[in-house]
Parts: C-alpha cells; structure tokens; sequence
C-alpha cells in the first residue's frame, strides 16, 4: 500500500515537472521567434509549435500511463499466483475431509467436519470470486444461459449452511436469462446476506422469482427514505454495529447498471426491506 502511495506522489510530481518546464520552454520560445527573430510567417511557426505540443503531450501520457500500467501489471500477476496457490489447499480439504466422512460414525465429530465443510465452501467462494474479479479486469467475463430458479436454490442451500436459524421460503417459477453467471451469484449472495444480518428480529426471508423478477424480501431493521438515498455509497452502513465493509450493495449496483438488470428497492422503517432484481428474459 505504502509503494502505490509514494509511486503515485511521484509520478504527480514528475508530470507536475515536466508540465511546468514545458509551458514554460514554449513560452520562451514563442517570444524568443516573435520578438527577437521577428518570424513573420506565423503557419511555420504554428506548424512548429503543434509539432512541439503533439511531442509533448505523447511524452507526458507515457510519463503517466506507463508506470500506472506496470503497476497494475504486477497486481494482475499477484492475484492470479494467488489464485493457483489457493487452488491446492481448497482441493486437499475437500478430499479429505470427504474421506474422513466416510469412517466416522460419531455425531459430533461429524458436525465439526459439516462445519470445516462450510468453511471450504467459504473459501472456494471466496476463490472464484478473486477468479472473477481477475476476469473482469481482462474482459474475460463469459454470460452464459442460466437457470435462475435453480441457481437460486443453489445459493439459499448454500447459505442456509451458514445461516440455520433462517428459515427461507421459496417460490420460484421457471426462468432463464442470459448473463455473467459468477457476477449473478455474487448478487444473489449479497443480497440475501444483508437480508438476514439487518433481520435480527425476525428468522424469515421470502425470496420469489415471477415474470423475470427476483423479489428478496426481508422482516427486519428497514429504511427511511434518506437511507435509501445512501446505501449505494461506498462503505456506508444503515447500522455501525453490523459486520462487513459496507461495499456489498455498491458492488452489486455497479454490477446491474453494467448487465442491464434493473435494481430497485422497497423499504419501510422497521417493517423490512424488498430488493427487486428484473431480468431480460430469453
């Protein structure tokens, strides 16, 4: 963090620098051809100084852009050797932890394991969301065909895991869009996530899937109006006390907006909280 901090300090100063030289150099020079050389054809001179000014300013974008770009270049590089090196722990777990499965008998002992299990789960989330991330950064990201009722279920499963004093009920008619898989369960995920941790008196979320719209419905804390007006800003928290970074509604704004999923919101103070996800049908 400290690098990126004094590499950008440096790079502002540099350009500062060289901006501040150049100016002043054409500034002397222009004066230098008009008072003392008296040059009366002003298209040579004009021609001179465009040339000059092109030069310039092709100089001062790699004095800008280069250092930025090797800069993201080696973040690229760190994610993705991460990325492999997160692979094999995760793989060895769930190997593992499926054969211990396979000769114990004792509850317990198998409660731990569910619970080392989740754990995994976790951390694979947790992958192919960096996977995902590096995607994004290189266009690489693939929309598929999917089976948003199924994948629905797919992710209250796995969050039912993590979340057993919840009780989710489902009412999903058959529906399939086109879109960025790994980017729609990163939704789903967030979404449903906040749902219970703002639902501290209540056990229930309701999640509905009718005409290409995705209804998340939560009974808990709720919002006012002037909440709402600030829940798509980075880092901000309806409730200080909760955990996680506030990023996660930001992040999933971000995303509808670039996957033409229209996101909107219903909320009363108290009363809970309905996130509305309308999807292109196919």
């Amino acid at each position: 963090m400290e690098l990126g901090i004094s590499l950008f300090r440096s790079l502002r100063l540099n350009i500062f620098i060289y901006y501040f030289l150049t100016v002043s150099t054409f500034l002397g020079g222009l004066h230098y051809f008009l008072a003392v050389v008296q040059v009366e054809n002003i298209f040579v001179l004009a021609t001179i100084f465009l040339s000059l000014v092109v030069l310039s300013g092709i100089f001062i974008s790699k004095l800008a852009v280069d250092p930025l770009l090797e800069y993201v270049k080696n973040l690229q590089n760190l994610s993705s050797e991460t990325l492999h090196e997160l692979n094999l722990p995760i793989s060895t777990i769930k190997s593992n932890s499926s054969m211990l499965k396979k000769n114990i008998k004792d509850e317990k002992t198998l409660k731990r394991i569910s619970r080392i299990d989740v754990a995994c789960d976790m951390l694979e989330q947790r992958y192919n969301e960096l996977d995902y991330m590096i995607k994004t950064q290189t266009l690489q990201v693939v929309k598929v065909e999917i089976d948003l009722a199924k994948l629905v279920e797919q992710r209250v499963e796995f969050l039912q895991a993590l979340y057993s004093h919840m009780i989710f009920n489902l009412e999903l008619n058959p529906t399939h869009i086109f879109n960025d898989k790994i980017g729609i369960t990163k939704v789903i995920d967030n979404i449903i996530d906040n749902g219970v941790k703002y639902s501290q008196n209540s056990k229930i979320i309701d999640i509905k899937l009718y005409d290409g719209t995705l209804h998340i419905q939560d009974y808990g804390l709720g919002m006012d109006e002037v909440e709402l007006l600030q829940i798509f800003d980075n880092y901000y928290q309806g409730n200080t006390n909760m955990q996680g970074f506030g990023i996660g509604l930001s992040m999933v704004k971000r995303f509808c907006d670039i996957n033409d999923v229209k996101l909107s919101f219903k909320s009363q103070k108290n009363k809970g909280t309905t996130v509305l996800l309308k999807f292109k049908k196919i």
